[in-house]
């Protein structure tokens, strides 16, 4: 076990959680101290490679590949707003206005943001990892040398242990990692050791004139579950959104993920040895609804969509422990090209902060009117009737819908209209299908796939603006 205690000395904490506090934008401090912000105090501490003096640096590289920690810390502090102030500026000539009592210089409003108060001045990161005892060995000197966390003025006492404190030291709230949690908190990524480097080594060379908009921003963040948020119910979820390196064409979704499916298997057996049965379905021993999906995203719901496919996104059931997670998520990032059944495309991580087709936006979004860009792979040949559309619902783990339309042709603009033979797999027996609008009581987030082919990507859904309010069965 690796344990960080970080105590502030002044009971009070500091630090911009998004860069927003110099804008007046800001509406409550940072809490808990992220891990970046212990990573970047650990790295200041000692420097890195030759500038290191009571370590190799080596440390630092084993550091940041951790993985998030769980964080022991006040549940409800007090977010205690600070006032602007005005501070004396150095120009580099003086200045025709000047600061009235400093001559030649001008001065300019600073906004320090929050300070936070907990009741417990004391934080506890945590992680259940066995530590080298070299490494171990070296944070702690770091540690020894860490004079302040966030601002300057928290000065803070760093140790490194390999036991939680005793209680009376020992923060009662508890942070926990969940991706479904109701915090966003940001932690060290490898490659962010090296960014760090090119800054200082830049700011080294060119002084002041370079600044931290220069680079990317060091900001990874996960969900957190604070000590006040309710555990959350596992649905699945996706573990891989990738993008293409050119769009292929909505009608070949059947091909594409196919193809997606065999480079996901060739991949984990490659990396890790024999697939789960949740990745193929051969020896399931669950409900066959609850295997992995692999779907295409395509460009739809714009009055200029084509439906092109635009991105790769792999849904995992619930129930996969997350070391089997890591995994299949390791397995999918490592594909690098689709080629088989008259595809050839390259593929790349997706973009997680862009708007397009190909990130998770665009498809977790939260709403009750959900429509088909693929068709609906009908799970009966029976009459579609709402009882139907809500047994497909209860299957994909969707509440009951309370109204449907169901038509051949799509709802949405970019919505694909397939050929039997570009939706039926030779062999298997051809089922109906159709496009389907659902509106649901109560609000559902995405991604929303319905029907007897959701593990090939058919019968995925895009959410409709305004609840789309037409007639419904």
């Amino acid at each position: 076990m690796l344990v960080v205690s970080v105590e502030l000395l002044h009971g009070t904490f500091r630090g911009d959680p998004d860069g927003t506090a110099n804008t007046g934008g800001l509406s409550r401090g940072e809490w808990p101290p992220s891990p970046s912000r212990l990573f970047a105090a650990l790295v200041a501490a000692d420097g890195t490679g030759r500038r290191c003096r009571v370590t190799d640096g080596s440390e630092l590289h084993w550091f940041v590949r951790l993985p998030p920690p769980v964080i022991h810390a006040d549940a409800d502090p007090r977010h205690q707003p600070l006032e602007p102030r005005y501070v004396v500026v150095s120009p580099r000539s003086p200045r025709k206005s000047a600061h009235m009592e400093y001559v030649g210089r001008t001065g300019t409003r600073i906004r320090p943001g929050y300070r936070v108060t907990p009741r417990h001045p004391h934080v506890v990161y945590r992680w259940d990892t066995e530590v080298p005892p070299a490494v171990f060995d070296a944070l702690r000197r770091r540690a020894a040398r860490v004079g302040y966390l966030g601002a300057a003025d928290t000065p803070v006492r760093v140790r490194i242990s390999d036991s939680m404190p005793d209680v009376e030291t020992s923060p009662a709230g508890v942070y926990q990692p969940d991706p479904a949690g109701d915090l966003a908190i940001s932690v060290p990524r490898e490659g962010d050791l090296e960014l760090l480097d090119q800054m200082f080594d830049a700011w080294s060379t060119h002084g002041p004139g370079v600044g931290r908009s220069q680079f990317p921003a060091l900001r990874h963040r996960v969900g957190y579950r604070s000590p006040a948020g309710r555990p959350a119910v596992d649905r699945g979820g996706v573990v891989a959104w990738l993008r293409l390196g050119r769009a292929v064409a909505g009608r070949r979704v059947s091909r594409v993920t196919a193809v997606f499916k065999d480079a996901v298997l060739s991949r984990f057996q490659a990396i890790h040895g024999e697939p789960p049965p949740v990745l193929h379905g051969h020896g399931f021993r669950r409900k066959g609804f609850d295997l992995a999906r692999y779907l295409a995203l395509p460009d739809v719901g714009d009055s200029r969509s084509h439906g092109h496919i635009h991105g790769l996104a792999l849904w995992l059931p619930p129930g996969s422990d997350a070391p089997e997670r890591a995994r299949i998520r390791e397995a999918a990032f490592s594909v690098r090209r689709l080629h088989g059944h008259g595809i050839d495309v390259s593929v790349l991580p997706a973009d997680e902060t862009g708007t397009g087709a190909a990130t998770p936006q665009r498809w977790t979004r939260t709403a009750r009117c959900w429509t088909s860009a693929f068709p609906v792979v009908h799970e009966r040949r029976v009459p579609v009737d709402l009882q139907e559309v809500a047994r497909w619902c209860r299957h994909a783990g969707l509440p009951a819908p309370g109204a449907f339309r169901s038509a051949r042709a799509p709802f949405v603009p970019g919505g694909v209209d397939l050929a039997p033979v570009e939706v039926n797999r030779p062999g298997r027996g051809g089922r109906p299908y159709s496009h389907l609008m659902v509106w649901f009581d109560v609000p559902v987030t995405g991604p929303v796939v319905l029907g007897s082919a959701r593990q090939r990507g058919l019968g995925l859904c895009v959410d409709v603006a305004g609840d789309a309010e037409v007639n419904a069965v």
